[in-house]
């Protein structure tokens, strides 16, 4: 039923594929970033090995010892930068892992602990299946709420026009959804089918969808200092680019080849970083929300025992949304 609107480039799926394979593959790889970098580095080793060894001229030489020492410490400084960015990215994954499972804990909750006499159980029904649908629309919108992008057209489905058109006035939509989540167990309450002893387990519930959205929200407004991202690039780069004086006078030929190699890892540490410490965006190894949105609504809706689900997201040429 959702529409998944946002447009982007999905996640990147680890593909069952041999060594030999992988070591080969270019596909969802950080050449596709770096490639250009790559190249200049390398085309910047071949001007100096050139003129090293075809016109002499010494004055390009450095000695390696000043580059032994800064490598060792742009290495440890990657490291430790995405080492940061990971934990970034597990956190996000962790709330969405919290969210999955809170969306199903909700409904079995909803269809569970919800009772009512036969003359209103046509009535309770369709209370029991917007809350399930509310649910659905949370992580819809919570999903484009961290994307930036609209979502109205995954929305509807799920929700009447009344209640989408009081959405629209919002500027926190997740928030407003769980508003109405909490309005509804209050009248479950009221009109008696919710036993008083049952309301603190299913108000936790919201509270805790309340929690994943707020760390969600943390992660994403809380960015990596611009200038420490700033540092790692110019740093990275300057490495890089001046490396091959210092290494023409004893790998001479072979300039070139180090540096590309040599590049190929300190570039594409430094842009992996970079990419998965945003973990709720559209690049390619950032988390599938889309996919998870559409385990939820599979879920969930199964829970009501409809069968015109849809299916899950597929995964296509190692990708996922």
């Amino acid at each position: 039923m959702t529409g998944l609107q946002e447009k982007g480039r999905p996640m990147v799926v680890k593909p069952n594929q041999s060594w030999l394979s992988q070591l080969i593959s270019i596909k969802a790889t950080a050449l596709g970033v770096c490639g250009p970098r790559i190249f200049v580095a390398t085309m910047v080793a071949s001007l100096v090995t050139y003129i090293e060894h075809v016109y002499g001229v010494g004055v390009l030489d450095l000695t390696p010892l000043p580059f032994s020492l800064i490598g060792v410490a742009i290495g440890i400084f990657l490291g430790f930068r995405g080492k940061t960015a990971y934990d970034r990215f597990w956190e996000g994954r962790t709330l969405w892992g919290g969210l999955v499972n809170n969306c199903r804990t909700a409904t079995r909750q909803i269809l569970t602990l919800l009772k009512a006499p036969p003359e209103q159980q046509a009535e309770l029904q369709q209370v029991q299946k917007r809350a399930v649908y509310l649910l659905i629309a949370f992580a819809n919108a919570l999903r484009h709420h961290l994307r930036e992008s609209s979502p109205w057209a995954d929305l509807a489905p799920f929700v009447s026009a009344e209640d989408l058109e009081k959405l629209k006035i919002q500027k926190n939509v997740p928030l407003a959804i769980l508003q109405q989540l909490g309005e509804g167990l209050a009248l479950a309450r009221q009109k008696g089918w919710l036993n008083d002893l049952h309301v603190p387990a299913a108000d936790s519930v919201l509270t805790d969808l309340t929690n994943i959205q707020g760390g969600c929200e943390r992660i994403k407004n809380t960015p990596v200092p611009y200038a420490y991202g700033i540092l790692s690039h110019r740093v990275v780069a300057a490495f890089c680019f001046c490396l091959p004086l210092g290494i023409v006078d004893q790998v001479k030929g072979y300039t070139p080849l180090v540096t590309a190699f040599v590049s190929y890892a300190f570039f594409s540490l430094d842009s992996l970083g970079a990419e998965i410490e945003e973990p709720f965006g559209t690049d390619p190894h950032d988390l599938p929300l889309s996919a998870l949105c559409r385990t939820i609504e599979i879920n969930l809706r199964q829970l009501l025992g409809e069968t015109d689900l849809p299916a899950p997201l597929p995964v296509v040429d190692c990708i996922q949304i």
